[in-house]
């Protein structure tokens, strides 16, 4: 009788996906050309987005290299973290969750237009009085952007922020108040989403999670829950020069 012992070969551990830390990903992909960089801490110009990201959030040293970009005192939201390093403090928090398309029917919407610079007065107004997220005066320098207008005026908006690599994600959507119900975000969403996949890349978004209509909306139109996030608005080390 064989008395050999058969050792069960050793786990492997699962590298990360690249969604679990999408801001670094994209800042040193597809918007390196975008990029301020300190060696392990990226962000973007602060006049595009306020994302700041670490290459591990769990290394000290990234969060020293981050204190190096963003300066003494300094407020910058951070994703992915769940703690900060001694001398840093979280000024505030927030949970969200990250959605990744599994099975949107997407399709051009006739009766949008593309955005560009000369737009960005009216989407800022129409991001100020729906509040999606953060959008400002350079953002629209991160992707494409589309609107619908109903006489002129711009009511309904959707567009692309963070692009890591054979993904991009769809952000700033909204529809004036006045003007809800009609299915304008879902058509703008389908839209993007068409531009998106003809590049060959997935669409993902974020969302509060909080904001569990708008969750419900994405998840009907074939966007599937992948994780919980968790944002951090964090303060470095140091007295603000």
């Amino acid at each position: 009788m064989s008395t050999s012992v058969h050792h069960a070969p050793p786990s492997r551990a699962v590298p990360p996906h690249i969604l679990d830390n999408a801001a670094w990903a994209a800042l040193t992909g597809p918007h390196a050309h975008l990029a301020e960089r300190v060696g392990r801490a990226a962000r973007y110009p602060t006049d595009i987005s306020p994302f700041s990201a670490l290459e591990d959030p769990a290394d000290p040293r990234a969060w020293d290299d981050l204190a190096a970009l963003v300066g003494p005192g300094a407020v910058t939201p951070v994703s992915g973290a769940r703690t900060v390093p001694d001398g840093w403090t979280v000024e505030r928090g927030g949970d969200g969750v990250q959605l990744v398309d599994t099975a949107l029917y997407a399709e051009p919407a006739p009766e949008a237009e593309e955005l560009g610079p000369a737009d960005v007065p009216e989407i800022l107004d129409l991001i100020a009085l729906t509040e999606p997220g953060p959008f400002l005066p350079r953002t629209i320098e991160l992707g494409d952007y589309l609107g619908i207008r109903d006489h002129g005026r711009l009511i309904a908006l959707a567009g692309e922020r963070l692009h890591p690599p054979g993904w991009t994600e769809i952000s700033a959507v909204c529809t004036h108040p006045d003007h809800r119900g009609r299915g304008l975000a879902t058509r703008l969403v389908r839209a993007v989403a068409a531009g998106v996949r003809e590049r060959g890349d997935t669409p993902f978004l974020h969302a509060a999670a909080s904001n569990t209509r708008a969750i419900r909306l994405y998840e009907s139109i074939g966007f599937t829950l992948r994780r919980r996030t968790r944002f951090l608005l964090v303060r470095a080390p140091g007295e603000r020069r």
